[in-house]
């Protein structure tokens, strides 16, 4: 993720801009050695587009617009980056320095620029730009068209800027779309203009069109500025309120600062560890800050744009989904740490059911359709399955049932590709016709299924929960290839289709353990726990786990199902200490919105939701000697005790609040409640769950929780 200031879940993160981002590229890059900006972004990935951005550069001398020419030199020596305050000290382009300060709330942007040993300041505000259009070819571009205005007499610089890079992956156009600002300033004008394509315009109020940006100049001498900009998807007048709203006139940077500082405190310090070096807790810390900030605000002041019907709708709403990445660990996280956000996020997701007819996959704006299966159904379970009920459990089962029955739009026919311009409703993989059922079945993700019917029977539809609970165990195995021992697709005839093809993001290795629901159905087919212990030694040793993409996230806890966990143990540690650590590279693969923090974050407490609609966690080995959470919705703290656990992988035994436990599984229950886990730890592996080592063949079934 980029070095942003913003509250937890904020709407628009505010980020030194050292280069034009688009699908595949940040604003700011590590490597890079000038800063064109700042950047108050809506891109929640690397591989997702920009939406309705607002860029603030500080300038000294001839007004320069064009990104190329902007940029200033800096040293990594010369910036601070945390949550909450940002600040880095640059070389103007025409001679002195200016000192660059920036903190951010949810909606604004607040900036504060120190020249010194400048010619005559100013800031430009920029509207729109070359738009790049995916990320194979950055001359790939639109000209957005948008405008600004500018009012010398309440010092403000306002706009819009329609700009949306994931347009071309519809379905839905979103056709009044626009991100608008509002930029107030603490300094009278000395002057002020519009730049166009390079062009400067002096006096002028007023722009439109592409290439386009605005600018106020301050009076010789000038040392400071203050600039506040509200950021909205509704309105000018909404981006002027959402600043008057949350940085009043006379706010200052550090009490903006401060009140970012705080609301990360509020959830950061309610973490304790113990035991931890400097390295892991800075990992796990960051990993923290990682699981909070996606999906982000969409709302403004109990109000939000919808792009499916075009219109204005009062209630809450989220966007910046990767729920393909983030049902498997971050929802779990983030429904124990952030619980007050969960019926909001729920019921904003069957708002996009409601407005645009599904619920979403990766929504950004609006649904794009990155990606594949309908995971939104897992989180919606999950959630009711926790205990959360704050929206229409009707609509939430029709949403979901919806998923699980209506196949896409020609998805017999088309086949679709990661980011393939102008989809229609959702992708497919590894199709399978059942022609009793009239279905098409994403065959290796009816997981989804599972989670339909953990719904269904907590809403009483015995039925259907059936039903579907029958689906979701069968299906997968119609693709596991018995002469192979892996799944594969099949044609339309239902001829083995190839161990290469169908898969996305993974192949015949991860998606073989891609059944997390009935894992002792999975062990069975290869062959008993000893076999299935055998299969996993030669999933790791042959470099097969790629962790840096989600689908293996869960393989190695599969060990400790399958009687051997004290290998869990070891896999986990090689895992955490191999793909994460505290310098810029500090992950392995992208973030992917918080998943790739939410697996460290959980293992480090020792448990992981491996199917997380079943309310069970599967034990792992902890990190530290000790970890204290305030859960916000908890009784008493949760206390995860493991003495010496930094330099003890495995475990002797698991207590839960004095009760021992035989099989590596925990409850949310045993977590959410609070009270105490105590792991006792050794340096050589241990008994504890590890049967099938001392010569245990069969799988030990875990019953799930139903409700």
């Amino acid at each position: 993720m980029i070095p942003s200031t913003a509250p937890p879940f904020a709407m628009t993160r505010w980020v030194a801009q050292t280069r034009q981002n688009y699908v595949s590229v940040t604003p700011y890059n590590y490597t890079d050695t000038k800063i064109h900006g700042f950047q108050g972004t809506h891109q929640p990935a690397i591989w997702m587009g920009e939406s309705g951005q607002a860029i603030v550069t500080p300038g000294a001398g001839k007004v320069q617009s064009i990104f190329e020419h902007r940029g200033m030199p800096f040293s990594h020596a010369d910036e601070t980056s945390t949550a909450s305050y940002y600040s880095v000290v640059m070389e103007a382009v025409e001679g002195g320095k200016i000192y660059a300060e920036q903190s951010a709330t949810s909606r604004v942007g607040h900036l504060r620029f120190t020249f010194e040993n400048t010619r005559t300041p100013y800031v430009l505000v920029e509207a729109t730009r070359a738009s790049v259009l995916g990320s194979d070819d950055p001359t790939n571009v639109t000209y957005p068209h948008g405008s600004i205005h500018i009012d010398p007499v309440h010092r403000e610089i306002t706009g819009r800027n329609p700009e949306r890079q994931d347009f071309i992956i519809g379905p839905n156009p979103a056709p009044s779309f626009a991100g608008y600002f509002c930029a107030r300033f603490d300094v009278p004008f000395e002057g002020f203009g519009v730049a166009q394509n390079g062009t400067v315009k002096e006096h002028a109020a007023d722009g439109s069109g592409a290439l386009l940006s605005g600018f106020a100049r301050f009076a010789p001498g000038t040392k400071r500025v203050n600039v506040r900009i509200g950021v909205s998807f509704i309105s000018v007048d909404q981006a002027r309120k959402n600043l008057d709203k949350e940085i009043p006139d006379g706010t200052t940077l550090e009490e903006t600062a401060e009140k970012t500082r705080s609301a990360w405190a509020e959830k950061l310090d309610r973490v304790k560890v113990e035991g931890a070096s400097q390295e892991e807790s800075e990992i796990f810390y960051t990993g923290i800050f990682h699981t909070l900030q996606y999906p982000y605000e969409q709302d403004e002041d109990g109000h939000y744009y919808s792009g499916y019907d075009d219109k204005v709708h009062e209630g809450v709403s989220y966007t910046g989904y990767s729920i393909w990445d983030t049902f498997r660990a971050e929802w779990a996280w983030q429904i124990l740490l952030a619980p007050e956000r969960i019926n909001g996020m729920v019921q904003s997701m069957l708002q996009d059911y409601v407005e645009g007819g599904w619920l979403p996959m990766w929504k950004n704006i609006v649904e794009t359709n990155i990606m594949v299966g309908t995971h939104a159904d897992s989180l919606v379970a999950e959630a009711v399955a926790k205990g959360f009920k704050g929206f229409d459990l009707e609509t939430a089962y029709a949403a979901v049932h919806k998923d699980a029955t209506v196949p896409p739009e020609d998805d017999w026919t088309i086949s679709y590709f990661d980011r393939e311009q102008c989809m229609l409703n959702m992708d497919g993989l590894l199709r399978i016709f059942i022609p009793k059922l009239h279905l098409v079945l994403w065959t290796m993700h009816v997981y989804d299924d599972y989670a339909v019917s953990v719904l269904a029977s907590a809403l009483g539809k015995d039925a259907d929960a059936a039903f579907f609970r029958a689906r979701a165990f069968s299906a997968p195995f119609t693709i596991f290839n018995n002469a192979t021992g892996f799944m594969e697709a099949r044609n339309a005839n239902g001829s083995w289709a190839g161990q290469d093809a169908g898969w996305t993001e993974g192949d015949m290795w991860a998606y073989t353990f891609d059944v997390v629901h009935d894992v002792p159905a999975l062990i069975a087919r290869r062959g008993g726990n000893k076999s299935f212990v055998e299969f996993l030694d030669e999933h790791f040793n042959g470099g097969h786990n790629d962790h840096t993409n989600e689908p293996s996230h869960h393989i190695p806890y599969f060990y400790s199902l399958a009687g051997a966990a004290s290998k869990s143990q070891e896999r986990i540690r090689e895992i955490a200490k191999g793909n994460y650590n505290n310098s810029v590279n500090g992950l392995s693969g992208n973030e992917d919105c918080g998943q790739m923090s939410a697996w460290y974050v959980f293992s480090a407490l020792g448990f992981y939701p491996v199917d997380p609609v079943s309310t069970e966690y599967v034990i792992g080995t902890p990190f530290f000697d000790k970890v204290t959470i305030d859960l916000p919705n908890a009784p008493r703290p949760l206390v995860i005790t493991s003495p010496g656990a930094s330099s003890k992988p495995y475990i002797k035994s698991v207590t839960v609040n004095g009760r021992k436990l035989s099989t590596p599984i925990l409850t949310h229950a045993d977590i959410a409640s609070g009270g105490q886990i105590h792991f006792e730890m050794a340096a050589e592996p241990q008994t504890w769950s590890s049967s099938t080592l001392a010569g245990g063949q069969e799988a030990q079934r875990y019953e799930h929780v139903e409700l």
